[in-house]
């Protein structure tokens, strides 16, 4: 840059520095850090690793020394949760106007850094209910560790289990920041404060969006462009149950649109394609559109006539 640049450099500097004044949204001005993005990330991965050892390209896994290296893993995410955790508890104080001196949070955020690792076997139990529900479901997966390797739904409803834990404990920010990380490497968009119950399975996943309240049973199956939401998105409805409930042993195909804390779609039922229920449906149910009529004839055929089918 050319000298004759510096004094719009410095009117550029200025002006960034009175917005932030003006208008917020910054991190670590004359207060602690919030949590960081690129560590709670780094957390999520480390906790799947331990939830599905051996599957991550960077990491081996040999009998002999495997009670050392998964000491060292637990002792590493638990120092990483503890910062975090501490950090999202006291911008939570700072919040709401209490002031605390940095640390101050910092015994808390270690015991629910604690409480989470010790979840870990229960984690691992379930995910491999999730695991045996889309290897069951898929006529395609040729193996579970094909569907470990690569299945976006599977990533998603694993790092969910890991966040909603940590809604569970009231931990600020972090669960959401896990949960849209997800939102961003799968397409899939659960929030951390719905209830999941065992073996869900996500085919095809890609587009499926499930909202805060949303409470969804055993062996539900899903498919992309799902969206489990509420029928308000008003604010004074913020503390209320918004969201559907699913329950058992439903399969609800794509493109479905499920609203309402209301709602309730029954045990067994099948929910079609492209559906949009705004009331309960009674268990064992199927729910489906009427076929359009639709015209098919030869594209290459002369004078071929159109045939209407049903």
């Amino acid at each position: 840059m050319s000298d004759s640049s510096t004094p719009r450099i410095s009117n550029i500097s200025e002006s960034i520095i009175h917005s932030y004044t003006t208008l917020g949204g910054i991190n670590n001005l004359d207060g602690p850090n919030i949590p960081s993005r690129k560590d709670v990330a780094s957390i999520l991965h480390g906790l799947e690793s331990l939830i599905f050892p051996g599957f991550q390209a960077d990491e081996g896994l040999e009998a002999d020394i495997m009670p050392y290296a998964i000491s060292a893993r637990i002792r590493q995410l638990a120092g990483q949760l503890t910062v975090e955790i501490a950090r999202s508890l006291e911008y939570a104080h700072r919040r709401d106007g209490k002031e605390v001196p940095r640390g101050a949070c910092r015994k808390e955020g270690q015991e629910i850094a604690l409480n989470l690792l010790e979840l870990i076997p229960h984690l691992r139990q379930r995910a491999m209910g999730d695991v045996d529900a889309a290897f069951t479901g898929d006529p395609a997966a040729k193996s579970r560790s094909e569907i470990i390797l690569s299945y976006p739904g599977l990533m998603a409803i694993t790092g969910h289990r890991i966040a909603h834990e940590l809604y569970l404990h009231k931990v600020p920010l972090i669960p959401r920041m896990m949960s849209e990380h997800i939102h961003t490497e799968t397409g899939i968009d659960i929030h951390p404060g719905a209830t999941i119950g065992d073996g869900f399975f996500i085919d095809h996943a890609t587009g499926v969006v499930v909202g805060e309240t949303a409470v969804i049973g055993q062996n539900v199956k899903l498919y992309q462009g799902v969206t489990i939401g509420a029928l308000s998105v008003s604010k004074e409805y913020a503390n209320t149950k918004r969201h559907p409930t699913i329950e058992d042993d439903v399969t609800v195909y794509s493109g479905a649109t499920i609203l309402g804390g209301r709602t309730i779609v029954g045990k067994g039922s099948v929910i079609g394609g492209n559906v949009w229920i705004t009331s309960s449906v009674p268990p064992y149910s199927v729910v489906y559109n009427k076929p359009a009529d639709y015209r098919v004839k030869n594209r290459y055929a002369e004078g071929a006539k159109d045939h209407w089918s049903i």
